[in-house]
């Protein structure tokens, strides 16, 4: 990312709860954010496939413990450090992955 700092904030989301990375399905590179990666990449960003939703891609920038994509969009806080994650993350989803629609049983 541009300007990062050790818990993955960037130049674009430097707020508290800013702590997280994820892995751009399009290049398998982690970024802090679409903005990053569309300044620092040679190519447009491609959101994760429906059926990854168990990859891990998500890094949590306090405690570096990679999550899968479910367990990302399913929780407001780490796993492994409980360090919380910014909620209006969840306006960007779209373009990171690809969702099951509201009452589709993915689980």
């Amino acid at each position: 990312g541009l300007d990062l700092d050790p818990a993955t904030r960037c130049r674009h989301y430097h707020g508290p709860l800013d702590v997280v990375a994820i892995k751009m399905a399009c290049c398998q590179t982690y970024y802090a954010c679409i903005d990053c990666h569309q300044e620092l990449a040679d190519h447009k960003a491609i959101p994760w496939p429906l059926q990854a939703l168990d990859t891990p891609a998500v890094l949590c920038g306090v405690c570096q413990h990679e999550m899968t994509i479910r367990t990302y969009v399913e929780r407001a806080d780490c796993p492994s450090c409980a360090a919380s994650f910014n909620p209006r993350c969840s306006l960007h989803y779209p373009l990171y992955f690809t969702l099951p629609e509201s009452g589709d049983k993915e689980h």
